[in-house]
């Protein structure tokens, strides 16, 4: 049972504990708990939320949600009616559950703890409309393994691999639902390979690019469950227009 009674000004302040910080998310008043010592979030996840497209009445699973930044970025931004965040590390569900009550969502946002091998088992089948995740990027063959267990946890491929984040949320999907992840374009062919053996078919794809002479360092990209072959390449997303200033499109998907 999710317990949507509202906490008073006193119960939130002490939500946060030592070393941890609030963030805000410029969306809605919302704030986030995190600790830099641990992981924090960053822009991809930021950006993966301005690329979703939640419609009214559907359900979202967040796979390896973190510290819950997708899911209350998502209900800030957009009409969906829930939103269940899959998190195997309870340090960090501890922290995603207390920014859900600080900013009360909890009647509309859920932690779940649990391993992203294990989704279709914690869930069921067909169980979501649409499915995020912001997964590690790396694998075994790919930079040095950040010494901090949770930092290497959410960068490196150390409790899942890119197939069981793709064949997870394939098997939860409801037919024809949207699976949005956020990623490294060397990757690229690797990724559509494993999601069209899954029946999850690319449908929209954009490139970002840190400045628009650079080459793309991320790939935003939307399957969907038992689609046709036909995928949209829309157009690329540029972070800075110079050193440290942002493009506006930037500004606009942070809410600035």
């Amino acid at each position: 049972m999710i317990n949507t009674e509202k906490i008073s000004i006193t119960q939130k302040e002490e939500l946060l504990f030592e070393g941890e910080r609030l963030d805000d998310l410029h969306r809605n008043g919302y704030k986030i708990i995190q600790n830099p010592e641990k992981f924090c979030f960053g822009m991809d996840a930021v950006l993966l939320s301005g690329f979703a497209k939640i419609k009214p009445e559907e359900s979202t699973l967040d796979m390896g949600t973190g510290t819950g930044i997708i899911p209350i970025l998502l209900a800030g931004k957009t009409k969906g009616k829930h939103f269940t965040g899959l998190e195997i590390q309870e340090e960090s569900a501890d922290m995603a559950r207390r920014s859900v009550l600080y900013n009360d969502l909890q009647d509309r946002i859920e932690i779940v703890k649990g391993d992203i091998k294990e989704t279709s088992k914690i869930f069921g089948g067909g169980s979501f409309d649409v499915v995020t995740c912001n997964p590690p990027y790396m694998n075994n063959q790919h930079g040095l393994v950040n010494p901090t267990m949770p930092k290497a946890i959410a960068r490196h491929e150390i409790l899942c691999s890119l197939e069981d984040v793709i064949r997870e949320a394939a098997k939860v999907l409801k037919p024809n639902g949207r699976f949005y992840m956020v990623h490294r374009p060397h990757r690229l062919v690797e990724i559509f390979s494993i999601m069209r053996q899954y029946k999850l078919e690319p449908k929209r794809m954009k490139l970002v690019h840190p400045y628009a002479d650079k080459e793309p360092n991320m790939v935003l990209i939307e399957g969907l469950r038992g689609g046709n072959p036909m995928i949209t390449i829309e157009a690329p997303l540029v972070v800075y227009r110079e050193v440290n200033v942002y493009t506006d499109e930037i500004y606009d998907i942070y809410g600035y």
